[in-house]
C-alpha cells in the first residue's frame, strides 16, 4: 500500500529549528519531485518549497528563504524539510506530496499526499 507519511512536527520556541521528515512506502520516493505545502488555521494551503526527483532544483518561497531548505536521501526513501529560525508565522499543519515531473506551486499537479504533521512555534 502506497503512504506518504509526515513526521517531526512539534512545539519550539521563535528562533528554534525543527526537521520534518516525509517518509514514503509502497513506491521509489526517488522517482518523484517532492513539495511542501503548509496550512494555518483559517488559511488556505500554501506551497511552501520543492525538490526536484534528482536533487537538481528546488524553490523556496519568499517567507521561507533563507531559513527552510529541502533536501531528500533517497536511499531512505526520505526527503526532509529543515526550518530554522523558526517564526510564530510558521504555525501551521505541513503537508508533503508528490508530482510527476519537475515542481511547481500548483498544488492542484501534486498527487499523491501525506496526512500532515503540526509545527507550533510558541512567542
Amino acid at each position: 500500500q502506497r503512504q506518504l507519511v509526515e513526521s517531526g512536527g512539534d512545539l519550539v520556541q521563535a528562533g528554534g529549528s525543527l526537521r520534518l521528515s516525509c517518509s514514503a512506502s509502497g513506491f521509489t520516493l526517488g522517482e518523484y519531485a517532492v513539495g511542501w505545502f503548509r496550512q494555518a488555521p483559517g488559511k488556505e494551503r500554501e506551497a511552501v518549497s520543492c525538490i526536484s526527483s534528482h536533487d537538481t532544483s528546488s524553490y523556496n518561497v519568499d517567507s521561507v528563504k533563507g531559513r527552510f531548505t529541502a533536501s531528500r536521501d533517497n536511499a531512505k526513501n526520505t526527503v526532509y524539510l529543515q526550518m530554522n529560525s523558526l517564526k510564530q508565522e510558521d504555525t501551521a499543519v505541513y503537508f508533503c506530496a508528490i508530482i510527476d515531473g519537475g515542481c511547481t506551486r500548483r498544488q492542484e499537479s501534486f498527487k499523491f499526499w501525506g496526512q500532515g504533521t503540526q509545527v507550533t512555534v510558541s512567542s
